[in-house]
């Protein structure tokens, strides 16, 4: 194959094919696609693309380089299928032209050779790294730069494939000769190599860690500004894994890093930004270094949080038009993933704090940048130093907010919001100045302003709320409404992103208002653009969950009913505008309880529609994978999920539906149960339970093929699918209650070592402990002799649920396995007294069972006993058994 040479027919039709690529004309395009697909087939197309590639030099770089990129593009489809003589070829070939006068050329091999090594491994091109490495030797500087920066891609895409010491640790002393290369360029390909690697677990560094720290040193005032850039880079990445070598040098790094974070150029300013974030990962060291320097570095980060001239440029036209009736771009439109549902039963409201976390402003560029950056930064080390930051932040505020320029303005409110979280006490006593100043600058001119003030307050909405209605509420609750309706989208958004906020902190106490609020988000519907209308979905589902059943009053259900309807009927089954719909209708199902019936029906109907279909296209893409895309499984967890919520809100009345649901709805949950993806799953099981306790009848017949599914999704390493498989038991062991008997061996010792797992979901040991309280009803015999093995966990997990049904069920349960193996519970009594004091006012026949086991424990012991091992009990709980249980 080496000595292959091309027809030149065929050459000359590549050529102008490549030539006809660079048009601008669409029909052209078209035609140079499908003729690639076609080449594609060809056994020798590998061959002609590197041929001209490495070969032809009086052709045009662009046709060249062009070929060189689509031979990428043909090695990541078909590289395994092709024979291994023209592997060879490709790679001989192509490591011929890593000294390509050209620069595009060099970068292009350097991209070719990479791609080889992530589709194949290095193992089936061992001599590369060596031969690479060999190159770095020769004096054509145009061979150096293009072997560097092929190691350097080889090492970025493949770093943890590599073997330490046969393929990295060679390079390395290379490597950091290079560092003094005469060539900028190199010099900052070289850092980038070393960058590449620092993360990989073996620590391949560790052999030259000494040399490099000095190399890196040494290049502090380096012209270069990629070299600056990858400077900046390596200290961040030094931080995470060897801050011990870093630790003596750290006040001239931070010196070095502050300075830099202000550079001119974004790129540099925004890896030494980076740098803050690292450090704050280590909040003690961190403490310790930054203390004497907030002073420098402060001032710093928020003048980096001003927009930038690139970002005004960028704004231009969008940061103050009034644009809401302007349709958005698809590509404006960020991709929505839906989190399936996660069953419990109510505890003390404290929960497992799963939500996603807050932006560190609302600027909606998904770009990360250096003001997205800074204000990251303060974020995080607010939360550090607390208010000891704000000695050197306020004056900067105070000045910041009262500034002529609005770009000062802007980056004042946004460090306002900024430190929210972690200056909140320092910062309370200036709230009744600033809650006013940033309420009426809701009314700024200025889009941009509008929309910062809206994220700020957001962020101390916990203290508006805490204050008489009059005092802040009520104006802030008006201009975010008017927000909401505001002629820019980006104003829209994040005053619909705030009312969310706002909603979750003041739940009933927003109930007087819901009249405004439910015109405003109805008139909303009227004016909202794609984007802006997942936000407003949501929006209206925080305000079901937050007010509840106040939403369920005559005029307020049909008021947000028709526009949720109209979309309804609207969307087409694979419009995933759909997803976020389904979501709030689900919330809203929820809140309106029987109100929601004369919609319930339609509702109902489109899940089952969806989820047919959605199973079909499962169907069809497993028969022919090659042909067909997979299915969207979001639209089925998210019709599952709805269907949960109208079972959880209409109780018996959503049997009719169940009754008359074609298909039947019971053989598609089957479906579902086994589906392979664990989030379907999770969100059947959801269903499955709630099925369970509002029309059980329907299962029934088929109760035996559930459990035994059920039983065999109770890995707790699935977290969710596990915790919804547990719930789903216990609901159905209350039901079944005898008849779950023959089934209590297919999963009681995965409940046991599911309730025993160390550091295990609290949501998923409270259902664990409530499952196992109910089969202890029932199945008595067959749990109780189990007992010693769960007990104290148990115990434990029931003691933190408020007090309700499925709280005494549990303890029920308890109590009877108790009865039927009081040795079971010996080793663990305090444990499980314990939990029975968590009871303020236990229902009279479970108090008589409490009575009666402690009674027993005390005959069994003997009273002089009893008084010694009360005697360790916390003075709070001696006292309520001796009150409550004449113990």
């Amino acid at each position: 194959m080496e000595s292959w040479q091309p027809n030149q027919e065929e050459l000359q039709q590549v050529l102008l094919l490549l030539l006809h690529s660079q048009s601008t004309d669409t029909e052209v395009q078209r035609s140079v696609q499908q003729r690639l697909e076609q080449l594609n087939e060809h056994q020798y197309f590998c061959c002609y693309l590197v041929y001209i590639m490495s070969d032809l030099k009086d052709e045009q770089v662009a046709s060249r380089s062009l070929a060189g990129l689509i031979l990428k593009t043909n090695i990541r489809t078909q590289w395994l299928r092709q024979p291994v003589e023209i592997r060879d070829f490709v790679r001989i070939k192509t490591l011929n032209s890593i000294g390509d006068p050209n620069v595009l050329i060099r970068a292009t091999v350097g991209i070719i050779i990479t791609t080889i090594v992530c589709e194949e491994g290095i193992q089936n091109w061992p001599t590369l790294l060596p031969t690479l490495g060999d190159l770095l030797d020769y004096q054509d500087p145009y061979v150096q730069e293009g072997s560097i920066n092929a190691i350097q891609k080889v090492f970025e895409d493949s770093g943890d494939r590599l073997n330490q010491h046969e393929h990295i640790e060679p390079l390395l002393p290379k490597i950091l000769r290079f560092f003094q290369h005469g060539n900028g360029k190199v010099r900052g390909l070289a850092m980038n190599s070393i960058n590449s690697i620092l993360m990989v677990p073996d620590e391949p560094i560790n052999v030259v860690l000494d040399e490099f720290l000095t190399e890196l040193f040494r290049m502090a005032h380096d012209p270069e500004e990629e070299v600056q850039k990858q400077l900046c880079r390596s200290l961040t990445l030094l931080l995470d894994a060897h801050v011990e070598k870093m630790a003596p040098n750290l006040p001239n790094v931070v010196t070095y890093i502050i300075v830099k974070t202000q550079d001119p150029n974004e790129a540099i300013a925004l890896e030494a930004c980076e740098f803050w974030l690292a450090l704050a990962e280590n909040g003690e060291i961190c403490k310790e270094v930054l203390a004497p320097y907030l002073d420098q570095l402060v001032p710093v980060l928020v003048q980096c949080m001003r927009y930038s001239e690139s970002d005004i440029h960028l704004l231009k036209g969008y940061d103050d038009a009034e644009d809401s009736m302007v349709p958005d771009r698809a590509e404006d439109i960020r991709p929505r993933f839906h989190r399936s549902k996660t069953q419990g039963y109510s505890h003390d409201g404290t929960g497992d704090g799963n939500d996603d976390d807050d932006d560190d402003d609302n600027d909606t560029s998904t770009e990360w940048n250096i003001r997205k950056c800074a204000a990251a930064s303060l974020d995080v080390l607010s939360s550090i130093f607390g208010d000891h930051l704000l000695p050197v932040l306020l004056p900067i505020l105070r000045e910041a907010l009262q500034h002529q320029e609005w770009q000062v303005r802007e980056s004042g409110i946004l460090a306002l919001g900024a430190i929210a979280e972690g200056c909140m006490k320092g910062i309370e006593p200036h709230l009744p100045e600033l809650v006013p100043f940033l309420v009426k600058t809701l009314q700024d001119r200025k889009a941009l302003i509008r929309s910062i003030t809206c994220w700020t307050l957001s962020r101390y909405c916990h203290f508006v709320v805490s204050q008489p209605h009059e005092v802040y509420f009520q104006s802030l609750l008006k201009e975010l409404l008017a927000r909401i309706l505001d002629g820019n989208k980006r104003v829209q958004e994040a005053a619909c992103s705030a009312f969310a906020t706002l909603e979750e902190e003041a739940a009933n106490e927003l109930v007087p208002y819901l009249s405004d609020v439910l015109r405003t988000l109805v008139s909303a519907f009227n004016i909202y653009q794609a984007k802006n209308l997942l936000i407003l979905y949501d929006a209206v589902g925080t305000l079901a969950d937050s007010v509840g059943q106040h939403l369920a009053q005559d005029g307020f259900v049909e008021m947000l009913m028709e526009p949720l309807m109209h979309k309804w009927n609207r969307l087409a089954d694979d419009d995933k505008e759909l997803f976020p719909l389904l979501e709030c209708v689900s919330s809203v199902a929820s809140a309106l309880g029987n109100r929601f019936l004369p919609y319930s029906p339609a509702v109902f109907k489109r899940c089952i529609d969806l989820i047919v279909k959605c199973l079909n296209q499962q169907q069809v893409y497993l028969s022919d994978p090659a042909n067909h895309d997979p299915p969207e499984k979001d639209f089925l967890i998210v019709s599952l999920d709805l269907l949960s919520g109208l079972a959880e809100s209409l109780h018996s009345h959503i049997d009719p539906l169940v009754a008359a649901s074609e298909p039947s709805l019971i053989q598609l949950i089957h479906l579902c149960a086994v589906d392979p993806t664990p989030e379907v799953r999770q969100s059947c099981f959801a269903l499955l339970g709630d099925l369970a306790k509002s029309c059980f009848h329907h299962l029934k017949s088929m109760s035996s093929v559930f459990i035994d599914v059920l039983a065999r999704n109770l890995d707790p390493e699935q977290v969710s699918v596990c915790n919804n498989a547990i719930w789903a038991l216990g609901e159905m062991a209350l039901k079944m209650g005898v008849e779950m008997k023959p089934f209590v061996h297919l999963y009681l010792q995965y409940l046991v070592l599911v309730m025993n797992r160390q550091n295990a979901q609290r949501t998923l040991l409270e259902n664990t402990a409530i499952t196992l309280g109910r089969l202890g009803i029932y199945c008595t015999d067959e749990v109780a002799p189990y007992l010693q093995h769960f007990i104290r966990a148990c115990c434990y997990a029931l003691r933190n649920i408020r007090d309700n049904s499925e709280k005494e069920s549990a303890f029920n349960g308890l109590c009877h396995m108790i009865n039927a193996n009081p040795a079971g519970c010996m080793q663990d009594f305090i444990f499980l007294c314990d939990a029975i004091a968590s009871w303020n006012q236990p229902p009279p026949n479970l108090k008589q069972m409490f009575y009666r086991i402690l009674a027993g424990f005390k005959q069994n012991v003997g009273d002089q006993n009893w008084t010694l091992f009360t005697n360790q009990f916390p003075p709070t709980l001696r006292q309520k058994f001796v009150s409550h249980y004449a113990l």
